[in-house]
């Protein structure tokens, strides 16, 4: 569980240089024991300094270590008393002619090393891990980092069960291999237990291959035009899928013989194009203008069979009858009734 590539082991060689350069054919264990041993011994001595990374050379049988640091006088000291001190020290420990270099860090704040050394002195001054992470990552992304990751695991605060809390801002690409990412790592050695901060800085991609550190790789190979299609050969041979490219006798098929193209004349003037004599022309508008019909447009077939026509003679209305009139005028309960004198047997007709 947890396994992780170290960010700076991950891309040495391709943007990263080697932090201890030199060759051995024999006697490489002792060469490199006597490496640790040095780099610890410095780390110890100029633990105020704010070291940031030291590095070995042996050219020859010769010590060159340069050390890259954000307090320079610390090293140096009052007219160079205090380097020349360390120098002799390491020339009679290591028995070598030793030279030492010093580089300023200008912007401790984007030095990852730097950043986890600072919270883990913090830390040891019983300063709250959450401000102490919290005032490393503003201060990067302060000072132009583009993302930035802290991250501490140990008795937080004292507590009995140790646990792990990070802090992440901005974009921090571990898998991209040109991503320009510092790693550090230190330990804070509090009372109530040892804290391990981890710090992850990046500053930016490295697109440019020219530049990288040191010059460690040599130029890379133009990369090929995927356009770029010719001598391709005959592709006929590929499975030959449906019998493509070979004839029914199980012949390889020749392409046919290209002929070259006959060299194109340059012309004179502009190039214009002609139009075809066979478009057709438009219509040639009347020069009066068109008005619209006097009659009416006639009425389809359809329109004029479902027309129906008029009744042919209309019959008088009921008011021009004055019997009809009057009977209407009349109410019902002013009728006489008919006599009895008046009303006819039934069957009595006019026999009498």
């Amino acid at each position: 569980m947890g396994q992780k590539v170290h960010p700076y082991g991950f891309r040495l060689g391709f943007n990263k240089p080697w932090r201890s350069r030199w060759f051995a054919k024999q006697g490489y264990a002792k060469l490199l024991q006597e490496d640790l041993e040095l780099k610890a011994a410095l780390r110890e001595r100029l633990k105020s300094a704010g070291v940031s990374s030291i590095e070995v050379d042996r050219p020859g049988n010769k010590l060159r270590v340069t050390i890259r640091t954000s307090r320079p006088g610390i090293i140096i000291g009052r007219k160079g008393a205090e380097i020349e001190k360390l120098k002799q020290d390491m020339a009679k420990k290591t028995k070598r002619e030793v030279f030492i270099d010093i580089q300023e860090v200008h912007k401790p704040e984007l030095d990852a090393q730097l950043v986890s050394e600072s919270i883990g002195l913090q830390l040891e001054k019983r300063v709250a891990f959450r401000r102490a992470m919290r005032k490393a990552v503003d201060s990067a992304l302060r000072f132009g980092c583009k993302g930035i990751k802290v991250r501490v695991s140990g008795r937080l605060n004292g507590a009995e069960i140790a646990r792990s809390e990070w802090y992440l801002q901005g974009q921090l690409p571990l898998h991209t291999l040109r991503a320009d990412i510092d790693y550090g790592f230190s330990e804070a050695h509090t009372t109530y237990g040892v804290i391990g901060i981890k710090a992850w800085l990046y500053k930016g991609e490295i697109l440019d291959l020219t530049k990288r550190r040191g010059g460690l790789l040599p130029e890379p190979e133009p990369r090929r035009d995927s356009r770029d299609r010719r001598d391709r050969g005959d592709r006929g041979d590929r499975g030959d899928r449906g019998g493509r490219g070979r004839d029914r006798g199980g012949e390889q098929r020749q392409p046919p013989p290209m002929s070259a193209p006959a060299p194109a004349a340059e012309p004179a003037g502009p190039a214009t194009q002609t139009p075809p004599a066979d478009l057709p022309r438009p219509a040639v508008r009347p020069a009066t203008p068109i008005l619209p019909p006097l009659m009416s447009p006639q009425q389809p077939s359809w329109k004029q069979e479902a027309r129906q026509e008029p009744p042919a003679a209309a019959e008088k209305p009921v008011e021009a009858r004055p019997e009809a009139a009057a009977a209407v005028e009349k109410p019902a309960e002013a009728r006489p009734e008919p006599s009895p004198a008046e009303e006819k047997p039934e069957g009595s007709g006019d026999k009498q």
